[in-house]
């Protein structure tokens, strides 16, 4: 199997390495990821400038774009024949509305515009804690068979939110929907302008959708549909 691999935090991303290193039993991976950060930026694409594309190393790509234009170098440019695509492991949950703001999610569901299998992994961090990425990296090695067994339909990805461990302990995964409950935006006065605070600890939680599952201990996956 050749998986890409991408996603929003950058090439340098613990959580990427996390990743890279539960799949590579599965096959080859190629990881196609930006140069920089891009957390939040959705679907973004680049279109008035040139993308660059510096290889790092084999099979191994840094890219000046947005995780959008990753996934679509990787499928066009660089690995056409690539079976499915992972993007993560991200810093932070990606759970409720965050399927439509997350350059993670958006990375994935650009592999499914394209007619691939995709999937969106994020590792929620406990209030006040760190993440601890070896743990991460085991749970989602763990999960591995569990995804891959899934029949997704075209058109249809996955969105997979990891619960917050600091014991390797294989994380139960529950199907479950993206929580669409409003939950209260809050802006802050700084230096002149306004500051968004979003602490998704305290957000509603829809018993059995995506934000309970996932705060009570579970991997929550959803099958999102574009």
């Amino acid at each position: 199997m050749k998986i890409v691999l991408t996603n929003d935090d950058g090439i340098e991303a613990p959580g990427l390495e996390a990743l890279k290193k539960a799949l590579d039993n599965v096959g080859e991976v190629i990881i196609v990821a930006p140069e920089n950060g891009q957390s939040g930026i959705s679907h973004r694409v680049t279109m008035r400038e040139p993308i660059t594309v510096k290889e790092l190393g084999k099979n191994r790509f840094m890219v000046s774009g947005t995780p959008a234009d990753c996934t679509r170098l990787a499928l066009k440019k660089i690995a056409p024949d690539a079976d499915m695509v992972f993007s993560g492991i991200n810093f932070g949950a990606n759970l409720g509305t965050d399927v439509y703001v997350s350059g993670t999610v958006a990375a994935a569901r650009e592999a499914a515009f394209m007619g691939k299998k995709a999937v969106a992994l994020s590792q929620y961090i406990g209030e006040g804690k760190k993440p601890i990425w070896e743990v991460t990296s085991r749970s989602a090695a763990s999960l591995l068979d569990f995804i891959l067994g899934i029949d997704l339909i075209h058109g249809v990805f996955l969105n997979i939110n990891l619960p917050f461990q600091e014991d390797h302990e294989i994380p139960e995964p529950r199907f479950c929907d993206p929580d669409t409950t409003p939950y209260r935006l809050e802006y802050v006065e700084k230096d002149g302008g306004f500051m968004l605070c979003d602490v998704i600890h305290y957000r509603p939680r829809k018993p059995g959708f995506d934000i309970d599952v996932c705060f009570s201990g579970y991997a929550s996956v959803s099958r999102i549909k574009i």
